[in-house]
């Protein structure tokens, strides 16, 4: 995996969600606590998520095969997308299911004060990892919002430990919420409430990943800046009239591929469009360095002459 798989993030976020886990399970063995029981779950899953992305980005630098000549770089999109499914069906459909039957049969906690102190440190923990994400997500995410570098981020890693530390971290917030007032009222149906918020949020941002690596396995193209870019390398050649079309498609996270039909000098030798074609490729690989499989197909431009000035028939 590349610097920007944000292995080091992902890495952070594995070794705190472990420690938590366990932690958790710890805190509703004793207190009995159903947002507790929902939050180790929740964690697990988080564990298993993160090594299911490390897997991932051992499995995409692979050399290509002849059964798959571009290689295996789309391995990333795919367990990212099992990541999401993971966090639906463990996280998510769990708590939900946790909440409704402590809201049908609500149990008194025992020593509530165990929890209060395991999510506060968990807390902790999951900011640590969330501030680590967001370091090693800043210099790729730019001037952009948060909310559209995850849109259009094309290395799943830092977008899906985004989410999840940031969905943890709500969560913990949750289960922090439902055992406050649960000692404060006396009324464990708050414990219950508080697992169901925790469902309900990890549902929403399992959709949301699920829609996202959904997009990046059926293969997405550059954006429109990049594409504009390519096109105006292309058309910077003295032997290039024009780019008559253009394809792109990502192949992995830091791998393009470029298909253009390109209009040339009409008359060129064989030789002449070969060399041009060479010096296209490298202008477009030096200025988008993603670009990395390149097929330019040459062409006579045969678009329609603009029609001459009518004005200046009729003066003559």
């Amino acid at each position: 995996m590349s610097a920007g798989g944000g292995t080091r993030a992902i890495i952070a976020a594995l070794l705190a969600n472990l420690g938590i886990a366990a932690a958790k399970f710890v805190g509703y063995l004793i207190t009995g606590a159903s947002s507790m029981l929902a939050e180790a779950v929740h964690s697990v899953a988080d564990t298993a998520n993160q090594g299911l992305l490390l897997l991932g980005g051992k499995r995409a630098v692979r050399a290509a095969t002849p059964e798959h000549p571009f290689g295996y770089g789309r391995d990333r999109y795919f367990y990212a997308f099992v990541v999401a499914l993971l966090l639906f069906t463990a996280g998510a459909v769990f708590a939900v299911y946790e909440g409704l039957h402590k809201l049908a049969e609500p149990e008194p906690l025992t020593s509530p004060l165990v929890a209060v102190v395991i999510l506060v440190v968990a807390i902790c923990l999951e900011g640590f990892s969330f501030r680590t994400a967001m370091a090693e997500s800043r210099p790729l995410k730019g001037n952009r919002s948060w909310w559209l570098f995850i849109r259009q981020a094309k290395a799943p890693e830092l977008p899906v430990v985004l989410l999840e530390d940031f969905g943890a971290l709500i969560g913990l917030s949750l289960a922090l919420g439902g055992v406050g007032l649960t000692v404060l009222t006396g009324d464990p149906v708050w414990d219950a409430v508080g697992t169901l918020g925790i469902g309900v949020l990890l549902g929403v941002i399992a959709i949301v990943l699920v829609v996202e690596m959904k997009s990046l396995l059926i293969g997405e193209g550059a954006l429109p800046k990049v594409v504009g870019r390519i096109v105006t390398e292309l058309e910077a050649g003295a032997d290039v009239q024009r780019c008559i079309h253009l394809k792109t498609q990502y192949l992995g996270p830091e791998e393009l591929l470029v298909a253009a039909k390109v209009a040339f000098t009409p008359g060129m030798t064989l030789e002449r469009v070969a060399r041009a074609i060479d010096e296209a490729e490298a202008r477009v690989r030096a200025a988008v360095p993603d670009a990395r499989v390149i097929y330019l197909e040459p062409d006579l431009d045969r678009s329609p002459a603009p029609a001459e000035d009518a004005g200046g028939l009729g003066a003559q």
